[in-house]
């Protein structure tokens, strides 16, 4: 059993790079979407599940798994709602339409209607959280028997996700059967620690750790395109990350106290309308600045799809740029570094529009 605990999602992605790149015990395994070097059993924990976005140059990221979250939230399993935040989804499914092992109808019910009825999955554990708070009862099944043989390419990686309150915190543990180490693990943190903390805040509990059981942790190896399997890359991009040594430790912003529904919901609108066109959409006034700033964040990725659609270079200055460093300027500046990372070059006279911003 490999087994790692590190304060931030940085710091836990270096230990299990380490292993798969160097360790001994590993296997290497030829799947269904090529090879690999994998660790059979595997546990990780994240001590502070705030810090859950990795601040590094070749992973930071903040888009898509902001943008899978909301797919969660939204109980969707439309592909086109994914693939604005993950362009190569469908091929990785082989299905343009329908995404059968999507997690957000299983958790919360299909476009999150049994979540609004009070009988999705979500609500049955809270609810049990809330009659008995030394329960071991409160978790969702993600995989199902008829996912041994999917309609397409989707087959669920997540077998269940488990909350327990314990000393006045609510803890998390997901267990997988699968888990792609360079692209899946990351988006995996990043989507059940936020689901943990929004739970922790409709229990009005404190946040606990989150800890996370792999059957097979596996990174694959370098391989070039192929009809059905887009490129990838995942080992040598692991060893530039490995390269890039220790990362600073920023972990998100805290959600704001009480029950937050009421707000995920008027986000999960406000990035409906930006996704599907209406990028100037307002959202309330009233609305928390932790909020305000996934809504900023989701019309920041609009900006630059759009852009990239119409092949602006990101390298001139434009007034949707002019725009981002405005935008820049009111959010936390946690999530600088993500914006500035889909320039392609921090060069003049882009360099100077942002070199200021904060």
């Amino acid at each position: 059993m490999f087994h790692a605990s590190e304060d931030s999602l940085d710091d836990l992605m270096r230990v299990v790079f380490k292993q798969l790149l160097t360790g001994r015990g590993n296997f290497v395994v030829d799947s269904s979407k090529g090879k690999s070097t994998e660790v059979f059993g595997a546990l990780l924990e994240l001590k502070n599940p705030r810090a859950r976005l990795s601040r590094s140059f070749s992973k930071a990221k903040a888009f898509s798994p902001l943008g899978e979250l909301f797919w969660y939230l939204s109980g969707s399993d439309r592909v086109e709602f994914i693939k604005h935040y993950i362009p190569n989804y469908p091929k990785l499914i082989k299905d343009e339409v329908t995404a059968n092992g999507a997690y957000g109808p299983r958790i919360f019910g299909k476009e999150a209607l049994a979540k609004r009825d009070g009988a999705s999955e979500w609500d049955r554990v809270i609810r049990t959280l809330r009659e008995r708070e030394g329960s071991r009862n409160a978790l969702v099944q993600i995989y199902d028997n008829s996912d041994a043989k999917p309609k397409n390419g989707d087959k669920p990686c997540t077998c269940t996700i488990q909350f327990a309150i314990r000393n006045g915190q609510l803890l998390m543990h997901t267990h997988m059967r699968s888990n792609d180490a360079f692209f899946g693990l990351p988006h995996d943190v990043f989507t059940f620690t936020m689901l943990q903390e929004i739970a922790a805040r409709e229990l009005g509990l404190g946040l606990g750790r989150y800890s996370h059981s792999v059957t097979s942790l596996h990174l694959y190896h370098d391989s070039a395109a192929t009809k059905g399997r887009p490129a990838n890359l995942s080992t040598s991009g692991a060893e530039a990350y490995y390269r890039e040594g220790f990362h600073d430790y920023s972990p998100m912003p805290e959600m704001p106290l009480g029950n937050p529904w009421k707000s995920i919901e008027q986000v999960k609108i406000a990035e409906h309308q930006i996704r599907t066109g209406n990028i100037d959409h307002t959202a309330p006034t009233n609305l928390d600045p932790y909020w305000l700033d996934f809504i900023e964040l989701f019309r920041i990725h609009k900006i630059f799809e759009e852009m990239r659609k119409r092949g602006d270079d990101l390298r001139a200055e434009r007034p949707e740029l002019r725009r981002v460093a405005k935008i820049m300027k009111e959010i936390s500046p946690i999530y600088r570094l993500y914006i500035l990372g889909r320039l392609e070059r921090k060069q003049a006279p882009v360099r100077d529009l942002f070199e200021h911003v904060g």
